[in-house]
């Protein structure tokens, strides 16, 4: 089969397609065949060698974090799912997903939402679920409450919004002028746009900072805060001592497969509570170019690899 490989660390060039044999399913595994698979910025920091969880040991790596497909085969023992039904997951760091063929973890999985295509829903699984587990694993938001969510117009950040209104709360957000109206129609609240106004003259009091930029943007954020609320962040390690001096909870996480978390966000999606909007697509040979795209920032939503 094919798949995206990188055999070094550097730039988009070391990026390739590559032959590789089929895996076979083992226990409570199942073998998929991706039809998409979405970008994220775990693959450009993967390709140029600063994500810790793969070292030099780790090459080759095959890239991809997530996807939607058929299942085809199932290891040993009993199985929630048929044949040629269709999944979606996030699976462990040490199984790419740039692939025409995936071993996925049963626990890793849930149907596909019924409402959307495949393509939509292979945007959904790593980016989901980093934004459902640091807004309620993490960040404990309860209905009735205010969050502020750091850059809503990506990929994590616009579904954040939406999970935040469905659960009955109160979502601020900061976006480029060119995302003011998008954050908008996503269910934000108060939208900020960031190039002209300060967001600590804006706000007061949250509840809780969803921070998925990190910097200067994170230690501005320590005074919107209320006594008693909670900074999370994706990107930064806070600061300690400044959660103690404001009294605040503050910490960085990263998103774990959990194929329980997809099904709840499913039923979201399929409610018609939570749209998933994807950018752009490319195919699986041009990896390399829709991570770059990714890295260079700024995009709206989702990018999206199929899979023929």
């Amino acid at each position: 089969m094919d798949v995206i490989r990188i055999d070094e660390f550097g730039g988009p060039e070391v990026v390739h397609v590559a032959d590789a044999p089929l895996p076979e399913p083992g226990a409570g595994e199942l073998l998929i065949k991706v039809k998409a698979a979405s970008v994220n910025p775990v693959d450009f920091k993967i390709r140029s060698g600063k994500y810790p969880a793969v070292q030099q040991d780790k090459l080759p790596y095959v890239l991809g974090r997530d996807l939607c497909g058929v299942v085809k085969a199932c290891g040993h023992g009993e199985t929630a799912y048929a044949l040629d039904e269709v999944i979606y997951a996030n699976t462990g760091i040490e199984r790419g997903c740039y692939a025409e063929y995936v071993v996925v973890k049963e626990s890793e999985a849930c149907r596909k939402p019924g409402t959307v295509d495949e393509t939509t829903a292979a945007g959904v699984p790593l980016a989901g679920l980093t934004a459902w587990q640091g807004l309620f694993r993490h960040g404990g938001l309860l209905a009735g409450q205010t969050v502020l969510i750091h850059g809503g117009s990506g990929g994590v950040g616009h579904l954040a919004i939406q999970f935040a209104k469905a659960k009955g709360a109160r979502v601020v957000t900061t976006v480029s002028t060119e995302n003011v109206e998008f954050a908008k129609e996503l269910g934000a609240d108060k939208v900020i746009d960031y190039t002209i106004d300060k967001f600590e003259k804006e706000v007061h009091g949250l509840d809780l900072v969803y921070d998925l930029i990190g910097g200067e943007t994170q230690e501005r954020s320590w005074d919107v805060l209320r006594s008693g609320g909670t900074l999370v962040c994706t990107v930064q390690e806070p600061s300690q001592e400044r959660a103690k001096n404001h009294g605040v909870r503050a910490m960085r996480y990263r998103a774990e497969p959990s194929g329980q978390e997809l099904c709840e966000i499913a039923a979201l999606i399929d409610q018609g509570k939570v749209t998933v909007h994807v950018s752009k697509t490319f195919e699986l040979r041009d990896a390399a170019s829709a991570i770059k795209l990714v890295e260079e920032g700024h995009t709206r939503g989702k990018v999206v690899l199929t899979v023929a």
